[in-house]
């Protein structure tokens, strides 16, 4: 589903990214976890085209990110969720759903409607479907912008740090519905968070940065247990 190959990215003159290579199959969960600094919510912005690199190649279900004749179409493949949530504020719950639909996918009115009750419900927030984002927890506002991700039927869904904006108490209903996202749904997930505990019981396979770099990539299991890398071992252990 997302194949990424030599992958460079600098700043300023500042190397962000450096020889950048794994894949992702078809309903995978991976995650990306390294120090703060070490690339990996540039990376997902790359894949995602909200950031352009300096050299390499980014694959979506075998097609050239950089191929203008795919491009526009393996975007619409992909959702992203932001740690900030994006939700438009002078928009309901319902409104943020149904005008995404309408500009995106061109949905009717009722179609539109329809699959907003569909993603709310799923999240657990049909009731909440009138209010305004400003009358919502953050943990409410991360469901409802999971839920607009949804909406648009994503084979690919990136979530980067989606709960770091999260006071700790409000955590775990946005790890829950991520969790039931892997369970019930058939959608390839890459992840960039910093909850290790989340990580490690959600993840098919976890790519450890850092500086730059990847430094290890292996199963869940592998990489908490018995990483190759002294550097992940330390990482690791001071978290």
């Amino acid at each position: 589903m997302i194949e990424v190959k030599n992958l460079k990215k600098s700043f300023n003159n500042s190397t962000v990214l450096e020889n950048i290579n794994f894949y992702v199959n078809k309903g995978e969960t991976v995650s990306l976890i390294g120090p703060s600094g070490s690339g990996k919510s540039t990376l997902l912005r790359c894949i995602i085209d909200l950031e352009n690199f300096d050299e390499g190649e980014i694959y979506i279900k075998n097609k050239n990110l950089k191929d203008k004749n795919f491009k526009n179409d393996l975007l619409l493949k992909m959702g992203m969720v932001f740690q900030n949530f994006n939700l438009f504020p002078h928009m309901t719950v319902k409104e943020n759903i149904v005008k995404t639909l309408k500009l995106v996918k061109k949905m009717s009115e009722i179609d539109a409607n329809n699959k907003a009750k569909e993603v709310l419900e799923l999240v657990g927030l049909y009731e909440k479907r009138g209010s305004f984002p400003n009358e919502l927890s953050g943990g409410q506002k991360q469901r409802v912008a999971i839920a607009r991700a949804l909406a648009l039927e994503p084979d690919i869904l990136l979530f980067d740090e989606p709960t770091s904006a999260l006071d700790p108490e409000l955590v775990k209903e946005v790890l829950d519905i991520i969790k039931k996202l892997k369970q019930e749904k058939n959608i390839t997930m890459l992840i960039v968070s910093h909850e290790m505990k989340f990580v490690k019981e959600i993840s098919d396979k976890v790519i450890v940065l850092d500086n730059s770099k990847i430094l290890e990539i292996g199963s869940s299991q592998k990489i908490f247990e018995n990483p190759s890398s002294t550097r992940v071992k330390e990482f690791l252990n001071n978290i």
